[in-house]
């Protein structure tokens, strides 16, 4: 009777503790207030060359954790388990990341634990957000081609730069993800994504201090379902054009989330000065609520911050394939939508349905601008749509 208890035990331990009970455990083995990075690099190694399924645990508590990259390929899936609070060096600013995950196959990381960028100290010397010219700070968490992934139930506080940054991901899901930062912090942008295939952001909190999710260049299939978001400067696609050798964006899904006190709403921007001629299509907005947000429908093809281009030349970048539909709410300011297109490369197929965005300031009311753009209009538009004659597109 006695070995059948501690086999019932056993198992309510792992399920407390959120382990599978039929995966080897590393433990750090370290205690609360110690430095884990060394520990934590040799538990992942360990882990990574079992032959079978494996975990590393961060039990409760608070721990240092210095610069720290856990690179594959590993012999078998692979899970972090974070369950404490790992906290970065609140001065640290030479380096371009904190922690990295790379070439990693059956990927998990969950635990209810939190990711502390201790970024208040850095933000002071963070001129990023009034110059291109600039040293960057620490990302907090890159996830470098990484495939088959789940990121659950973790948070990431007050990152000196980006929140999370994923490139070269296949197959990759964030769920139940917490993002926090005030929202003056620069450039603290919540999950950037590029160049990958297949990610889902779904039923997760973003509050920053810029971008909540950012879609770069070589995005493909990106679902981001049931987000809230704000403060920040709202959910955008872009910027794109900037730099040569920029690949198609292409599949993108923003649905049933809610925007609050953001600085923008819902957006698409390219340079003007294109370095490349690319494509961003079959881009879908829909059942969208807005809470007193700035720019709440922005398609912006002369986005030039700094003044770093000329304004006067065409974006080459090609929209097409958009749409925006069940959109409804409060607008910050009276620009609710604005749709603006390059006259080199005019947006094609643009479809707005059912558009409700009021705006109850003294300048009101509320404001439909668009140029380089005949939109397809359906069910409502609240402000009453534009129209727009369209130049030929160029060859």
């Amino acid at each position: 009777m006695g070995r059948v208890n501690f086999g019932v035990s056993a198992f309510f331990i792992f399920c407390l503790l959120g382990l599978s009970a039929n995966a080897k455990v590393f433990n750090i083995g370290s205690k609360p207030g110690c430095d884990i990075t060394k520990a934590l690099l040799k538990a992942f190694n360990e882990a990574c060359q079992f032959p079978t399924k494996s975990t590393v645990l961060i039990p409760k508590g608070e721990y240092k954790l210095g610069e720290i990259e856990m690179t594959g390929p590993c012999k078998a899936p692979i899970r972090i388990a974070l369950q404490g609070t790992v906290k970065a060096d609140g001065n640290a600013v030479h380096s371009e990341k904190w922690i990295a995950f790379r070439n990693i196959d059956g990927f998990k990381l969950n635990g209810g634990g939190v990711f502390d960028g201790e970024g208040n100290a850095a933000w002071r010397v963070n001129n990023c957000h009034h110059t291109w010219k600039c040293k960057k700070l620490p990302i907090s968490i890159r996830f470098d081609f990484v495939t088959n992934a789940k990121i659950r139930g973790i948070t990431s506080l007050d990152a000196k730069h980006f929140h999370i940054n994923v490139i070269g991901a296949k197959n990759m899901t964030f769920e139940e993800v917490k993002i926090v930062a005030p929202a003056e912090s620069p450039n603290t942008d919540g999950i950037h994504v590029g160049r990958s295939d297949g990610i889902k952001i779904i039923n997760s909190f973003i509050s920053t201090g810029d971008d909540c999710v950012s879609v770069g260049d070589g995005m493909k299939n990106l679902l981001v379902e049931r987000v809230t978001c704000g403060p920040g400067h709202g959910i955008s696609i872009g910027s794109l054009g900037r730099y040569g050798h920029e690949q198609d964006v292409m599949g993108i899904k923003i649905v049933n989330c809610t925007l609050q006190e953001t600085d923008n709403g819902l957006r698409i921007k390219t340079w003007p000065t294109a370095a490349c001629s690319t494509s961003a299509s079959d881009i879908h907005f829909e059942n969208i609520l807005l809470k007193n947000v700035s720019n709440p429908i922005l398609i912006d093809q002369e986005y030039c911050p700094w003044n770093q281009c000329d304004k006067k030349k065409a974006s080459t970048i090609k929209l097409s394939k958009i749409s925006f539909k069940n959109i409804r709410g409060t607008s910050g300011n009276k620009d609710a939508v604005k749709l603006l297109c390059s006259k080199g490369h005019p947006c094609q197929n643009v479809e707005l349905g059912n558009i409700n965005i009021k705006y109850t300031g003294a300048d009101g009311p509320a404001t439909f601008q668009c140029s380089n753009v005949s939109p397809k209009l359906m069910g409502t538009q609240v402000p009453k749509a534009c129209s727009s004659p369209v130049t030929k597109p160029l060859k």
